[in-house]
C-alpha cells in the first residue's frame, strides 16, 4: 500500500510540475522548463524509493552493462552493410516494376484486349 501512495505522490510531482509550467506562463521560459524538470527529479526520486521503482533503476543498470558488452559494428562495416541493403532494395525495385508491368500487360492486353492506344 505504500507504494501506491509513493507512485500517486510522485504523478502528483509530475502533475505538479506541469501544471507549474502553465502557471507560470508570464515568466522566463527557462523557469518553466526548470519548474517541470523540478518536478520529474522530485517524482523519479520518490518514485525510486517504491519496490518496482528499485527493480527499474537495477533493470537499467544492467541494461547499460548489457550495453557496454555489445561489439558494435566499424565504420566500414557499417557501410558495407547499408550498401548491401541500397543495392538489394533497389533489385527488389526493379523485380517489383517488372512483375508489376508484365501482370499488366498479361492482363490488359492478352486476357481482357483492352490495347492502350
Amino acid at each position: 500500500m505504500a507504494d501506491k501512495i509513493k507512485f500517486a505522490l510522485a504523478l502528483l510531482l509530475v502533475v505538479a510540475g506541469v501544471a507549474g509550467f502553465y502557471v507560470l506562463s508570464e515568466q522566463a521560459l527557462i523557469l518553466r522548463v526548470l519548474v517541470v524538470l523540478v518536478g520529474l527529479a522530485a517524482a523519479a526520486a520518490v518514485a525510486w524509493k517504491t519496490e518496482s521503482g528499485m527493480r527499474f533503476f537495477v533493470f537499467a543498470r544492467e541494461a547499460v552493462a548489457e550495453a557496454k558488452k555489445v561489439v558494435w559494428p566499424s565504420r566500414k562495416e557499417t557501410l558495407q552493410t547499408t550498401g548491401i541493403v541500397f543495392i538489394f532494395m533497389v533489385v527488389m525495385a526493379i523485380f517489383l516494376w517488372l512483375t508489376d508491368k508484365s501482370l499488366e500487360w498479361l492482363l490488359y492486353d492478352l486476357i481482357l484486349g483492352w490495347k492502350k492506344s
